[in-house]
């Protein structure tokens, strides 16, 4: 099935500023909650496609590469999971996503809580994002390319399993909510009691404390470490582009939901071709008495030597193409071409009998220039290549 625009799912335009995305968000969370809809499957994956385009719109930077590429930078990730949306399950829209509501779910003062998350209103921790930069060259953006890189970041202690404990019989139920992770509080007001639900401040709602802390890691369940991560990079990207790697950012600590990895892709320069969109364009230098009689020559491309035919009379600036010898777009079948813009190469400098020979020709009529009224100029023939 296809997914829905995001901007449908949440019921805004395009144009919709910070607030009006995160209150949108919270009307449909609100109306699919599962604390209101249990048992009902359907309910659950709209909180849960609701949950999805708010990751996605609420994040500037997520939210320009799917104004630019739409589900096509979703489908093009370098883990393949895209934004990470689509593999959400209850526990981490509400450990993301929580607090949108203030602290907790805004019905489990009405239904008690916890229908969809597990351990009440126990808080899970999230780790940080982390970004890199990845080098490609022409020919691994054309046909995608896989790399191992070495990242530097929080990885979880093995020593403790991440818990940050000594051991397991080193936690004891917070004594402030008796495991809940969040504590409650009714106040008198005018129109009756009100109850809040606000995240404890003793366990940070944990709902557990630990009594004897890791000696590797000091409690945090996180140390500084070394993971080789594998990015599998889509044919087509271009510099700037931003993928997305669910779940390989920072650790978080004590077992928590782990951040994302960014990768920004920076395009290595090719030595004679240059990128124009999805197109390639070389620069063909050939002396005049090739472009006179016409020859045959070999010219670079993204997958190695083409050869070309230069017929006889060619003038400067005429631009061949070699079709589908360019960029392909992502995830898409299309590819860009290859433009060959031939340049008349003069020479600078000319021994005597290469003068005498020229002064001969010099004034022969065929020397003379005489443009005919079906030469398109060099301006007119790039605008038609492009078009």
């Amino acid at each position: 099935m296809a997914k829905r625009d995001y901007y449908d799912v949440l019921g805004i335009s395009k144009g919709a500023d910070a607030d009006e995305i995160k209150k949108a968000y919270r009307k449909m969370a609100i109306k699919y909650h599962p604390d209101k809809n249990q048992g009902d499957k359907e309910a659950e994956e709209k909180f849960k496609e609701a949950a999805e385009a708010y990751e996605v719109l609420s994040n500037p930077e997520k939210r320009q590469r799917y104004n630019q590429f739409g589900h096509a930078a979703n489908a093009g990730s370098a883990s393949g999971g895209g934004y990470g949306g689509g593999s959400m399950n209850m526990d981490d829209i509400f450990s993301q996503f929580g607090d949108i509501f203030g602290g907790g779910s805004p019905f489990e003062g009405f239904f008690g809580g916890g229908g969809g998350r597990q351990g009440g209103g126990r808080r899970v921790a999230r780790g940080s994002n982390l970004r890199i930069k990845v080098r490609l060259s022409l020919e691994e953006i054309a046909n995608g390319a896989e790399k191992k890189i070495k990242v530097n970041k929080q990885i979880l202690c093995k020593t403790c399993d991440g818990t940050g404990a000594k051991d397991k019989s080193s936690f004891q139920t917070c004594k402030t909510c008796g495991g809940q992770g969040s504590v409650r509080r009714v106040t008198n007001t005018i129109l009756g009691q009100m109850q809040t639900t606000s995240t404890c401040p003793t366990c940070n709602g944990e709902g557990s404390t630990i009594t004897a802390k890791c000696n590797v890691c000091h409690g945090d369940g996180v140390v500084r470490g070394e993971e080789t991560i594998t990015i599998n990079v889509p044919a087509g990207v271009s510099e700037g582009m931003q993928l997305s790697m669910s779940g390989k950012g920072n650790a978080a600590p004590r077992g928590g939901v782990p951040g994302d990895l960014i990768i920004l892709i920076e395009e290595i320069p090719h030595e004679t071709l240059k990128r124009d969109g999805n197109n390639v364009i070389y620069d063909l230098h050939v002396n005049f008495v090739d472009a006179a009689l016409g020859t045959s020559v070999e010219v670079p491309t993204i997958d190695g030597k083409a050869k070309i035919k230069l017929d006889a009379g060619t003038q400067g600036g005429k631009i061949l193409r070699l079709k589908g010898k360019g960029v392909p777009e992502v995830n898409s079948y299309h590819r860009g071409d290859q433009l060959i813009h031939v340049n008349i190469w003069t020479p600078k400098a000319l021994s005597r009998e290469e003068r005498e020979a020229l002064e001969k020709l010099q004034s022969s009529p065929n020397f003379k220039p005489n443009p005919g009224k079906n030469e398109k100029s060099f301006f007119e023939r790039m605008k038609e290549y492009f078009e």
